[in-house]
């Protein structure tokens, strides 16, 4: 709030000295140096680094040790050695490799300095050859000729670090606390941000925090909500608080582009690509995994775009995004798709478990279980077909496969995990007899039941594409959109029913539906059919357990649609891509409009995630069994809001017929004024009343048109 206060104070001020703030440039004003006028930047510190760092200018240049010294008539040949071993992993500039020379023993004094076209082959040189061995007596130590600037600056004498005192932290979950028990979103719209509280009660959103060029490129609140993430050409930043929004760590990574938190935010994982010297080349590819509440780079890993570019949903420069994908739980396994491998990392080293990665030969693809340390991996069939394709289920760090399935005819393979790890569902492609056209099954893995069994599902036209499929969270349910647009077929499935337990079924299936997309609440029950994209926004809320449509509603053009995290509401958003209609509406879960917000350039809207409760399954059954008794609260306070709310729309009503009033009170005095003009129009009549006219009808005959004819007389 205190930027709106801020901006709000700019435009009185600009007010009163009748400056049009719209004409003002405002990135051309440059304040004298030194000055802020008191106010302070937040990015201070960032700017001073970044300042220090170019005034460098060095960091495109190594310094390699432990070369041969050799007399002047040996000088070219081993330049030409050192060159030929450096060209090799970039572009040395024009006089950029110097070997100093002793000036009395003309030798040379072992080491030298090479100067790259960029920072990155610099780096990547530094990598490759520190520890290169020339011979037995040579071996090179290579550093970064920065890097001896701080060497320089370390004191000669130990000194023991200065002990600050324990300050208390703000509570950083604060907003759990709120009375009305309401949930906060974050928007992006042109240039600002703004957190804010969802205040349907009053239906309107209410604002916690607004912030101008917050962010470079787009927000993102870790996994349990307690940080808001913001990225910069410097790096990516955590912002959080009691009462507003504080930086409370940053992490030095320039010109980064993406950025993924572990699952429990204890890590934040950055990535950045860089463009190499030589256009054969591949992007130069830096991955840094930072300490949340600390800062410290845990483990840093850098290469070609190839070597990250195996799996993955999606990303940039060829590299699939996420890289590093975690395990569920409690952060302390992550792993990394390579070339017939998977590399599983632990995070109290930050190395490979047992030191070597998991040997898999073509395997294409691995997921994790959202809840345990266990991973499925898929490996197409090879050999043409001589050796099938198979789902296997790994347990980590034992490496113990607890279950296999092969699959014949396969044309491809998705994975669909529960949100608590009871049920896997792969999706299997399969080629026909004939090989010409493919159909899909899915095998239904039930993790959590001894020996892990499998059953496999055909849909009733098992020729049909499928377009959507969807797991209930933490349910036993399961959506699937299929056959051909526009209009598909939905059908519902349970893993476990009154008649059947341990068998799945079909509940229903609702024909010829405009929905190409599945947004299940997070507590279950409810979904949302959306028809996104070449649908237009078509939006039919469905209860499953009632097997009903409780709503049918449109939010044209929508190209989002995200349940807050308790399920009580639904944002349906239209974004930037499309030029008309920006903005956000919010929903009841049962599909009524509760308020509308447009916005201009509009980007993100992200609800504010919740930490799992802290109430024990009992607890939360008992307090479910009287719900009555807790809900009478609320009850009275939404009667409250209801009566302010009708408050409300009567002082609305009463300013309204008010304002009528003065419009026809000015209307009668304009009448009045112009009494005397009217006497004119009417020849001296001064009465305005119509009853003291008396009509008279007057018949009025008007010669049109005269023609002569001659007519000829009759023989």
């Amino acid at each position: 709030m205190a930027d709106v206060m801020i901006m709000n104070e700019i435009e009185a001020t600009a007010g009163r000295l009748g400056i049009d703030l719209s004409e003002v440039d405002l990135d051309s004003i440059k304040l004298p140096p030194g000055e802020d006028f008191g106010v302070i930047s937040d990015d201070g510190e960032v700017y001073e680094d970044e300042e220090q760092e170019v005034d460098s200018g060095f960091a495109n240049i190594i310094v390699v040790d432990n070369l041969p010294v050799v007399p002047r008539e040996k000088f070219e040949k081993l330049e030409g050695v050192i060159r030929k071993i450096y060209s090799q992993i970039g572009v040395i500039k024009e006089d950029g490799l110097w070997m100093p020379v002793d000036s009395q023993t003309q030798k040379t004094l072992g080491y030298c300095f090479i100067e790259y076209n960029t920072p990155q082959e610099a780096e990547v040189a530094k990598e490759k050859t520190n520890g290169y061995k020339l011979d037995k007596a040579h071996i090179f130590v290579v550093n970064m000729f920065d890097d001896f600037d701080k060497f320089m600056r370390v004191p000669d004498e130990w000194a023991p670090p200065e002990i600050k005192p324990y300050t208390p932290g703000e509570n950083l979950q604060k907003w759990l606390t709120d009375e009305k028990a309401r949930d906060q979103f974050v928007i992006r719209a042109g240039s600002d941000t703004e957190v804010l509280w969802n205040d349907a009660r009053h239906l309107k959103p209410e604002p916690v925090y607004k912030r101008s060029y917050w962010t470079e490129s787009f927000v993102q609140w870790s996994p349990l909500g307690t940080y808001l993430a913001t990225v910069h050409r410097q790096g990516a930043a955590v912002w959080g608080g009691a009462g507003t929004f504080n930086r409370l760590m940053r992490y030095a990574h320039p010109q980064v582009k993406l950025i993924d938190f572990s699952p429990g935010e204890k890590y934040l994982v950055t990535y950045s690509s860089h463009e190499p010297s030589n256009p054969r080349d591949a992007n130069r590819v830096v991955i840094n995994i930072f300490d949340v509440r600390t800062g410290k780079v845990m483990r840093d890993f850098k290469g070609s775009a190839d070597e990250f570019a195996v799996g993955g949903t999606g990303g940039v420069a060829g590299v699939s995004w996420p890289v590093f994908r975690w395990a569920g739980g409690k952060d302390k396994y992550f792993a990394k798709l390579g070339k017939n491998m998977i590399s599983v990392y632990e995070t109290e080293t930050f190395s490979l478990i047992d030191k070597k990665s998991l040997k898999v030969e073509n395997v294409m693809d691995f997921s994790w279980s959202p809840t345990d340390p266990i991973v499925a991996l898929f490996v197409p069939e090879l050999g043409g077909g001589n050796q099938p394709a198979r789902v296997s289920l790994v347990q980590i760090p034992s490496k113990e496969e607890l279950r296999q399935k092969n699959l014949f005819s396969v044309s491809d393979c998705k994975m669909y995990w529960q949100s608590n790890g009871d049920y896997l569902a792969v999706k299997v492609d399969r080629y026909t007899k004939t090989k010409k056209s493919t159909y899909t099954g899915f095998e239904l893995f039930r993790i959590k039941e001894r020996d892990i069994p499998i059953e496999v599902l055909e849909l009733d036209n098992k020729n049909d594409k499928i377009i959507a499929f969807a797991w209930e969270p933490k349910g036993h349910r399961f959506a699937v959109i299929h056959g051909d647009s526009p209009r598909p077929d939905i059908s519902f499935y349970s893993m476990r029913t009154a008649h059947h337990t341990g068998r799945v079924s079909k509940l229903t299936t609702l024909k010829g539906k405009q929905a190409n997309a599945l947004f299940w609440s997070p507590s279950g029950r409810f979904i949302v059919l959306a028809g996104l994209k070449g649908f237009n926004g078509q939006l039919e809320f469905y209860n499953v357990e009632e097997l009903e449509t409780m709503a049918t509603a449109e939010h044209f053009m929508a190209t989002d649609v995200e349940w807050d995290p308790t399920g009580r509401y639904v944002a349906t958003a239209v974004t930037s891509v499309h030029e008309m209609e920006n903005g956000f509406n919010i929903w009841s879960f049962n599909g009524k409009l509760l308020y509308r917000t447009l916005k201009d350039h509009f980007f993100q809207f992200l609800w504010r995630p919740r930490p799992p409760s802290f109430l024990t399954p009992e607890k939360e059954e008992e307090i479910s069994k009287n719900l009555k008794k807790y809900s009478k609260k609320y009850e009275a306070e939404d009667q409250d809001v209801s009566l302010q709310l009708s408050e409300q729309e009567r002082e609305k009503r009463r300013s309204l017929k008010n304002e009528w009033e003065k419009r026809v009170s000015e209307w009668k005095r304009l009448h009045e004024e112009e009494k005397l003009e009217r006497q004119k129009l009417r020849d001296g009549e001064a009465s305005d009343e119509e009853e003291e006219y008396e009509a008279k009808e007057i018949e009025v005959e008007e010669v049109l048109d005269v023609s002569e004819e001659v007519l000829p007389l009759d023989e």
